[in-house]
Parts: structure tokens; C-alpha cells; sequence
């Protein structure tokens, strides 16, 4: 064996991990290295990713003063002292994690304790860091001792980079990335999310497990192949592997019972035995297919959950507020929906807006069929909630992210504004909710459409698309531009107002047309997607609520 064989009980390995089919790697390029890395070039020999990670982790920047090996050899014998390696206790700050063994020996096994307290001792900014156990115990298996583990790990958790995101060390990071990862389950995992919704009475306490899912419950062939590519790509690969997770997760349990009364339970064992249903190939396949945002904009979207988190005072950990305690029961009335049906729509909506309560600020059968009271009800609140009831008794509405204030921009003219978080949906008379799309009114449209002809916003046919074209630097319209100070022009058209009309573009070929007298609307479906029309193309308006977002 190598020399990195020290903790490895070879007896539980996977044979793939013993092959030597590869024995040396050059130094080539980012993109080269990443193709690399997702294909598992060093995946089969021990020794190469021992070398491999030496190198990659050498190369973060880190602070001034990062402990390395000789402090590990300086403090061990203080802080452990006589005890058994085997018993120690571990920091407050994992978490009752799990600490895999990954084949480790029990010299392996031990050892992870205490590289762990060495680090708490040499980090006592960190507060929270569950993913810690897994990754001290997959990184001993590629260190020729202790030290030389204690001082890979220290390098990660003392990476300076504000660019560069590896992992979490307090629980506001921890929390707002179980936010972030919810959003993006809302987002690119709709089927999965659904069942999360109908099978799980609090949908972020079960996404709160996805760092669990990979550090963990994943297979040691399957973690290290993710740690593989981590290294190399950052804190973006953890979500993909995650939310591929889930995708598998409905895909092999579809129709099945649960095993378990708890659906958390059920994706964690589904995960422990994923070798029994998903190589790691395939995992690997899935989560790369999946056309993620980039890491800026994941960053945008992580920032804005810690500020709504900072300015709930969630900063610690504390028992979690569920989106059953934010739509209270006794507190919700509505003429158009229940209280059920509500908390669906609560489970649509960005995570850091799910802490808020509904507040109404508008409803017909109180102000009134005025264009003009819904506008000066709506203003001032940031997102806002639109529901409809038709005559024919369907329901359906729009989550709208910028405040209808925003309209005034354009002056007379029809102003377009809003963000990718808008999206519009059906309850009745079956529940649905659509994918965002960009709006484009006719006035807009390029020379040689066919709608440059149309003028008049009560006659026009609105044009959609599935997804925004811009050019590689600009954000996507998925956060507001304005929240963040960003340029003007990478905020894209998903609302539109005047004392006229009002336009909301929904998904998936949706939008909604509303008439001034709040009285009449229409719908607009293209026919390039296969999906059933938000409500009837035409249709008489029962009654229009508008609900806040009370903090």
C-alpha cells in the first residue's frame, strides 16, 4: 500500500478505490482540471488524489496566520491528554453530527476526534460547522498523518477569499444556505418539491438536511468523488449534488409508500443506500445537467437570506418557525382561498419571505374595483401576493416581487419592471405553478415582429419566452438589481402597471392581463409548451385580494 494507507482499513474499501491505472497528473489548466475532475481522472488511485488534494488545497488563499502541522504537533498532547481518542467529546459546534467512518481503521476513527477539538481550539470564531466531521474523516484517508490532516482542513477553514465559499462556520451561513438551497429546489426540482410540500408539514426543516445528505449519509465512493470536484469548482457543486439528490429521490420513490413516518428519514436512507439505485457516474451526470445559476448570482440570493434572517434576530440556532406558524390559522381569512391552500402558496415563495406572515392590503369586495385603490394599497410593499377568483370559480394569482411604485419610472407610458422571482399559478380548478418567463409588450417588440404593428395595450397580444437572453456578464433577473446596487440594465420586464392595464409575464407561456376596472381580465398561453392555460382566456373577475408580507 501507499503511504497515505495509514487510516484506511483496506478490508471495507471499495476495490475501484485500490486500482493504479492512473499514476501521475501534469498541472493543466482550470477548464482542463474541472473536466478532469468530474470525470473522475484520479478517482482510482489513492495515491494520486492524496497528491492531488495536497496541491489543490495548497493553493487556497488563506489568512496570515493559518495553524499547519507543527501547531497540531504543539497542542495535541495538551488538549487530549491522556484520554481515549475514542471517547472524547465533540465540539458544540458540529451539531450531534454524524461522524462517518468512511472505512477509516480505528486508529483513523479516533483520530478524527481529535483533529476536531485541535481545530476548535485553533478556530473559536467558529460556531456552527456540522459538515466538519465528514470532512476531517474523508480528508485523513489522503493525509500521511494527523498533522498533515489537521493542516489541509485548517487551510479550508481559513480560506480568505471572499469569492471562494467552501464551508459554513456559523449557523446564520448555515441556515441561509438551507434557504438558499430551498429556493433553488423551488426553482429547478418542481416535481421533488411538490411531494417535499404534500408529504412534509415544514419543507425547510427537511431541506435543512442537504449538507447532511453529502456530508454524512453519502457513500464514501460517492463523497469523495463530489470532494473531488468541490476542490476544484467551489461551494456551487455542493447544491448541484444536492438537488440531483432530491431529483432521485422522487424519480426512484414515485408511487412508492414511505418507509418511514418521516420524510427526512426517508431521503436519508435513500441516500446511505444510493449505490443500490444511482452510480456515482449518474449522480455526478445529473447534477451537471442541471442549468444551475452562476455562482455570483448564488451569492446574490445567499447574501439576501442572511439579511432577512439578521433582521428576524435568527442568528443562533433556535427551534425553527414553520410556514404553519407563519399562516395562522386563527389569524388567516381570505375570501378566496384556505388556510391550506395559502400555505401551498407560502411554500412557492423565497425562503426569506416565508418567515413573514400575510397581511392584506387589498380585497375588491372591501375597496372597491378601482385600478387606482389597488395601486394605492399596493405601494410600499415588497413582494406582494395577487389572487384571484373568477365567476367561474377558478383561482388563480402572481407572487410579485417589486413594488408596484416601480410603475412610475416609465411616466405615462406602459412601464415594465419586477424580477425572475415572479411567477404566476392556478388552485382551482387544479393547483399549478408556472415557471417564470420575460414579458415583452408590443410597443417593444423588435422591427419585424409580428405584433410591431399593435399599439394599443387593450388590443395587444403579448409575446413570451421561456427563458431571458443576455450576454454572459449580466446577472439573470432572478434578484432584483436594485437590492444590490447593481446596474439597471440586468433587471429584466416580469410586471408592467399603468392607470390603464396591468401586466404580469407568469411561466411557462402565462401572463395575465387585468383590465382597469379590475372587472375583466385574459390570459396569454403559448402554444410552445405543454401545460394547461392559468384560467379561461377570457374571464369576469369575482373577486382580487392583494396579501403583504407582515415581519
Amino acid at each position: 500500500m501507499d503511504e497515505y494507507s495509514r487510516f484506511v482499513d483496506w478490508d471495507k474499501m471499495d476495490s475501484s478505490f485500490q486500482s493504479q491505472d492512473v499514476k501521475e497528473l501534469t498541472c493543466p489548466e482550470l477548464p482542463e482540471l474541472k473536466q478532469l475532475a468530474r470525470q473522475g481522472y484520479w478517482a482510482k488511485n489513492h495515491s494520486l488524489r492524496a497528491k492531488v488534494y495536497h496541491k489543490l488545497i495548497s493553493n487556497i488563499p488563506c489568512r496570515t496566520v493559518t495553524p499547519d502541522a507543527n501547531v497540531y504537533r504543539d497542542i495535541v498532547v495538551e488538549i487530549i491528554g491522556k484520554r481515549s481518542s475514542s471517547s472524547l467529546p465533540l465540539p458544540e459546534f458540529v451539531d450531534d453530527s454524524l461522524v462517518p467512518t468512511y472505512c477509516l481503521n480505528a486508529e483513523g476513527i479516533g483520530a478524527v476526534r481529535k483533529i476536531i477539538l485541535c481545530i476548535a481550539n485553533q478556530f473559536p470564531d467558529i460556531s456552527f460547522c456540522p459538515a466538519l466531521p465528514s470532512v476531517v474523516a474523508l480528508l485523513l484517508h489522503y493525509s500521511k498523518d494527523e498533522a498533515e490532516c489537521f493542516e489541509q482542513v485548517c487551510r479550508i477553514l481559513a480560506c480568505n477569499d471572499p469569492s471562494k465559499r467552501l464551508i459554513d462556520q456559523t449557523f446564520l451561513a448555515f441556515e441561509s444556505s438551507c434557504m438558499t438551497f430551498g429556493d433553488l429546489a423551488n426553482k429547478y426540482c418542481q416535481a421533488a418539491h411538490k411531494l417535499m410540500v404534500a408529504v412534509s408539514e415544514d419543507v425547510l426543516e427537511v431541506y435543512s438536511d442537504w449538507q447532511r445528505w453529502l456530508f454524512g449519509e453519502l457513500p464514501m465512493v460517492y463523497i469523495a468523488r463530489v470532494f473531488d470536484v468541490f476542490l476544484v469548482e467551489g461551494y456551487k457543486v455542493l447544491y448541484r449534488v444536492a438537488l440531483a439528490l432530491l431529483k432521485f429521490f422522487r424519480k426512484v420513490r414515485a408511487g412508492q409508500p414511505m418507509k418511514s413516518d418521516s420524510i427526512q428519514q426517508d431521503i436519508r436512507a435513500f441516500v446511505r443506500d444510493i449505490a443500490k439505485s444511482v452510480p456515482p457516474e449518474k449522480l455526478l451526470e445529473k447534477a451537471f445537467a442541471i442549468r444551475l445559476f452562476s455562482r455570483k448570482e448564488i451569492q446574490l440570493l445567499q447574501m439576501a437570506n442572511e439579511k432577512a434572517l439578521q433582521q428576524k434576530g435568527i442568528t443562533v440556532k433556535q427551534k425553527r418557525q414553520n410556514v404553519h406558524l407563519a399562516v395562522h390559522a386563527e389569524n388567516f381569512k381570505s375570501e378566496i382561498v384556505s388556510v391550506k391552500e395559502m400555505r401551498d402558496i407560502w411554500s412557492w415563495i423565497p425562503e426569506r419571505f416565508a418567515l413573514c406572515q400575510p397581511l392584506l392590503l387589498f380585497t375588491t369586495s372591501e375597496h372597491g374595483c378601482s385600478l387606482s385603490r389597488f395601486y394605492s394599497h399596493s405601494e410600499g410593499h415588497e413582494p406582494t401576493l395577487l389572487l384571484i377568483k373568477t365567476t367561474a370559480k377558478e383561482v388563480c394569482g402572481a407572487y410579485l416581487s417589486t413594488d408596484w411604485s416601480e410603475r412610475r419610472r416609465g411616466g405615462s407610458t406602459l412601464s415594465f419592471f419586477g424580477t425572475g422571482e415572479c411567477f404566476v399559478f392556478r388552485l382551482k380548478p387544479e393547483v399549478e405553478r408556472y415557471e417564470w418567463v420575460i414579458i415583452k409588450h408590443p410597443e417593444l417588440a423588435k422591427p419585424g415582429s409580428e405584433t410591431e404593428n399593435h399599439t394599443s395595450p387593450s388590443s395587444s397580444t403579448l409575446s413570451c419566452s421561456s427563458a431571458p437572453s443576455h450576454s454572459s456578464d449580466h446577472l439573470s433577473p432572478f434578484l432584483s438589481a436594485r437590492h444590490f446596487k447593481l446596474p439597471s440594465k440586468t433587471a429584466s420586464m416580469f410586471m408592467a402597471g399603468s392607470s390603464e392595464c396591468i401586466i404580469i409575464g407568469g411561466g411557462d407561456g402565462q401572463a395575465l392581463y387585468l383590465d382597469a376596472d379590475l372587472n375583466h381580465g385574459r390570459t396569454s398561453h403559448c402554444n410552445t409548451f405543454n401545460n394547461q392555460p392559468l384560467c379561461s382566456e377570457s374571464f369576469q373577475i369575482s373577486l382580487l385580494e392583494v396579501w403583504g408580507f407582515l415581519d
